[in-house]
């Protein structure tokens, strides 16, 4: 990069926790390679079998806290808090990871496993070890509780504010992403019309890798630190 960038968005997938124990969904044997998406992951599925869909979640939850920040979640935190500019970072995971890390301003544009959902008035909170169909919204006590989580077919959380990071950003990150699920799999190809940079990092090229001026190859705890690294040290 010629000159260093002052605004940096970031966007890291399934790739980045894949070495913190959490398995990725598209690669060969990910969880859609084992799982269909359909009985799981789409508000249909949970309206038809409530308690299938919730005793999947709750084994990822548990998954999820058992699991333990990686270098690229460590690395990550220390770029938005070491750099000079601004550090938006978003991702398509739904584990804390970033945060456990230290990240203090994570777009969790998918949601996440610790919260839930009612779906019937639309109230969050915390998500309890185990969820049951039957557990009642702590707001209007309605029995629809669900994970916080977006579904197939469900709209992505806080498209605004990821489509004003990419309008003014200098510099475009994917990490660890397939490039296949939209609307995320056009974050380059918007970020580099509006003028930015892109960059990815990933274990092997993307679906959209033609939407990327760069790329560095290999498992995301081993090519992130050192991209930090070189990154604070020419800002």
């Amino acid at each position: 990069m010629s000159k260093s960038p002052r605004r940096i968005t970031i966007l890291t997938g399934a790739g980045i926790s894949a070495e913190s124990g959490l398995g990725t969904f598209r690669d060969v044997g990910g969880l859609w390679s084992r799982h269909d998406w359909r009985d799981l992951a789409t508000p249909r599925a949970f309206a038809r079998d409530p308690g299938f869909v919730l005793d999947f979640y709750n084994w990822r939850r548990a998954a999820v806290r058992a699991a333990r920040p990686n270098p690229a979640h460590l690395a990550l935190a220390r770029l938005e808090r070491d750099w000079p500019g601004e550090v938006t970072l978003i991702t398509q995971n739904v584990d804390d990871l970033h945060e456990r890390a230290g990240s203090r301003a994570v777009i969790h544009m998918h949601g996440t496993h610790l919260r839930a959902l009612c779906a019937a008035c639309g109230h969050r909170w915390p998500a309890p070890e185990v969820m049951a169909p039957d557990d009642p919204c702590p707001a209007c006590a309605a029995p629809r509780s669900r994970p916080d989580v977006v579904w197939f077919g469900e709209m992505p959380y806080h498209m605004d504010r990821i489509a004003a990071a990419l309008e003014a950003t200098d510099l475009f990150v994917s990490i660890g992403t397939s490039g296949t699920v939209q609307p995320a799999a056009g974050f380059a190809a918007a970020a580099r019309a509006a003028g930015a940079r892109t960059l990815s990092l990933n274990l092997e090229p993307s679906r959209n890798a033609a939407a990327f001026d760069d790329s560095r190859f290999g498992p995301a705890a081993e090519i992130v630190p050192p991209w930090v690294e070189e990154l604070l040290a020419s800002g």
